[in-house]
Order: C-alpha cells, then sequence, then structure tokens
C-alpha cells in the first residue's frame, strides 16, 4: 500500500489566529508529507507492505512505528479542526464526558493538563476503550492510543513545530485556544 499525504479539509488559513498559515503550511505540507515519504520508503519489501496505517501502529516497532504513528496522529489531528469550531461536544460524545468526568470543563482542564506536562515532545489524547469507556493517555513522540487497542478520539500535538511560530514557548496558550477550532461534530464520529 503507498501512503499519500492527506488533503486538509479546509484551505491553510482558515484556522488563523489559532493556527496560522505558515504553521498549516509547514506542518502539514512539510513534517507530515516527510512521515508519509519516510513510511513509504521503510515498508517497501517489509511485511507491512499491504497493511493499513492502524495495523501498522499496532503492529510494528521503530522507525516503522514512529512514521506510521505520527501519520494516524496527524490525520486525526488535522480533520479535528474547522474554522466554525468550538463550542461543547453533543449526543454520545456529550454524555459519556459527562457520566466518566463529572463536566466537559473537567475534561478540558484534564486533557490540557496532560498535555502541559508531558515533557518534551508528543501527544495528548482523549481515546476510548472497546466499551466506550474514555481515558486520557499522554505518549511521547509518535505514539497513539490504537498501539493499546484504544480507538483515538482527539489528540493534541504538544510536538514544537506545532505551535512555536505562532506561541514560542508558551504551549498552555496554544492549548487553550485549540478548543475554539474543534469541530465536535467530526470528533463526536469518532466516539
Amino acid at each position: 500500500m503507498k501512503f499519500e499525504l492527506m488533503k486538509l479539509p479546509y484551505a491553510t488559513n482558515a484556522l488563523e489566529p489559532v493556527i496560522s498559515q505558515q504553521t498549516i503550511e509547514l506542518h502539514h505540507g512539510k513534517h507530515l508529507q516527510t512521515y508519509v515519504t519516510n513510511l513509504n520508503n521503510l515498508i517497501q519489501g517489509s511485511e507491512f507492505t499491504d497493511s493499513d496505517l492502524e495495523m501498522i501502529v499496532k503492529e510494528s516497532n521503530g522507525a516503522i512505528f514512529n512514521n506510521a504513528g505520527q501519520i494516524l496522529n496527524h490525520e486525526i489531528y488535522f480533520n479535528t479542526f474547522s474554522s466554525n469550531g468550538g463550542g461543547v461536544p453533543t449526543g454520545k460524545l456529550a454524555d459519556a464526558i459527562d457520566s466518566q468526568f463529572g463536566s466537559f470543563e473537567i475534561l478540558k482542564k484534564e486533557l490540557s493538563d496532560a498535555a502541559l506536562s508531558l515533557f518534551g515532545s508528543g501527544w495528548a489524547w482523549l481515546a476510548a476503550d472497546e466499551n466506550g469507556k474514555l481515558v486520557i493517555e499522554k505518549y511521547q513522540n509518535g505514539s497513539n492510543p490504537a498501539a493499546k487497542d484504544l480507538r483515538p478520539i482527539l489528540g493534541f500535538d504538544v510536538w514544537e513545530h506545532a505551535y512555536y511560530l505562532d506561541y514560542q514557548n508558551k504551549r498552555a496558550e496554544h492549548i487553550a485556544k485549540l478548543w475554539d477550532i474543534i469541530d465536535w461534530e467530526i470528533v463526536g464520529k469518532r466516539y
């Protein structure tokens, strides 16, 4: 299987001022493209030649895992946002959040805290197990909840390339602003 760079569901300037056009162009067009190119080169002739991305994340390690994980992470990440985003979750996801966390505000704080407390580069995730129980996970580097048989619902990229041009070392400000562009309809479908 040959992987391709995902198409963004919005213009590269659509998420401004939360995420600048320059950041989107570098993050998507350069960083993500590099992971796609690397993975395609790494899987040639390997046991993963015909595997889908999630299977590769679940069963690989080393460089193949790192590049596959970053592609999966970024595809979820970039598809999470909309210029009309913000607000709060609805439907089954909202019910699960209220039941398991007590409120959306508590979930928001806990996921933000997970993203802030991650030392170095990585991802903070809201994920669900096979029974729909929500959990907050954080991983260094490029791992994904799928590697632990969890379904990734919402991920925050805290690699510096995701925010440094716009926020410099102000990771907390970046994370706080991401909530304003989350498309809860799309996120809810992942649940």
